[in-house]
């Protein structure tokens, strides 16, 4: 069966075909070794199997809408795992932790997850690294995560050391090419915790269970950073990860014109002046507030057209 592994001697573990095909070369060669250990292994590798082809399954159908996500046109986005062309070039450590598997959508594009599910030994420390993300003067950012992630209690035979969160760590640097960064350097965002695992049931009934997380970063001050996930003993798929900050979008009220506005670092709201539209002049100088949402608040002053022109839809026409 070529869905696996080409080794000789290797006992095989049926899977669905199309998932085979999904599954990763070094993700065939590590499960076709594993298979090697004892009958315990074996049972642990068909519980894997089923995991990593429910996940499968489980981007393969939100592909049609992911690939073509529109976001609110307050939004800006740094980095969009399931949009991105070629390798993401994210860094996992150790070798043994997560895993890149990729994905085919139905323009053929290779699109590029992330799992793990190392819940047979204890004291797991698996650390996925994402590339440097500038952040674009932006001061805040969003990280929201799609992830799947499977209910310990419903793999038998496994022992404790199974887990069901993982941790979000960032790093701010100036150096986009950083190849190695600490545990200690990193800031922890947060624990991240599934609002719903699946189950071997939802396995067999093709129940997808899929989880989103976003959390915020505050005042920002580097060119970039990094992110960073650790794993200490879940089986989680990565699904997507978006990186995203907001602003005020450009408008026009009261015959001033307000442009793009990045929020600020925290909950305050930033001033911004606007500027008359042509043939315009101010009557009280045109004031308005970014709100960290995004949201244009609180008019202050306008302009007025000048002698000769009328308003007309947010312009001033010669009359």
């Amino acid at each position: 069966n070529p869905g696996l592994s080409d080794r000789p001697g290797s006992r095989w573990i049926l899977l669905p075909p199309r998932a085979a095909a999904l599954i990763s070369s070094r993700s065939r060669w590590r499960l076709s070794k594993f298979v090697h250990r004892d009958a315990g292994a074996q049972r642990s590798l068909k519980m894997a199997l089923h995991w990593i082809y429910s996940s499968l399954l489980t981007i393969i159908l939100l592909i049609p809408t992911q690939a073509l996500r529109n976001y609110p046109d307050n939004e800006v986005t740094l980095l969009d795992s399931m949009s991105a062309l070629g390798d993401l070039g994210w860094e996992a450590y150790p070798a043994e932790g997560w895993e890149e598997i990729s994905v085919m959508d139905e323009r053929n594009t290779p699109m590029r997850t992330y799992q793990v599910c190392n819940v047979m030994e204890a004291n797991q420390n698996n650390w996925l690294r994402t590339s440097h993300i500038p952040r674009d003067g932006a001061q805040r950012v969003y990280i929201e995560i799609k992830f799947t992630l499977r209910d310990c209690n419903s793999l038998p035979g496994v022992p404790g050391t199974c887990k069901e969160t993982f941790n979000m760590y960032y790093y701010e640097s100036n150096n986009a090419n950083l190849w190695f960064i600490k545990e200690s350097q990193y800031v922890k965002i947060d624990t991240i915790a599934a609002d719903e695992s699946f189950t071997q049931v939802d396995v067999g009934d093709r129940v997808m269970k899929l989880n989103t997380e976003v959390r915020d970063v505050s005042n920002l001050s580097k060119k970039g950073f990094y992110l960073a996930f650790q794993d200490v003993g879940a089986c989680i798929a990565l699904v997507s990860v978006r990186v995203f900050y907001k602003k005020c979008p450009l408008t026009v009220l009261n015959l001033a014109r307000f442009p793009d506005t990045v929020t600020g670092g925290d909950s305050a709201l930033v001033e911004v002046r606007g500027a008359c539209v042509d043939d315009s002049e101010e009557l009280e100088a045109p004031r308005m507030y970014c709100s960290a949402d995004g949201g244009w608040l609180v008019p202050i002053g306008r302009c007025v057209c000048k002698a000769g022109f009328g308003e007309h839809e947010g312009r001033c026409q010669r009359e």
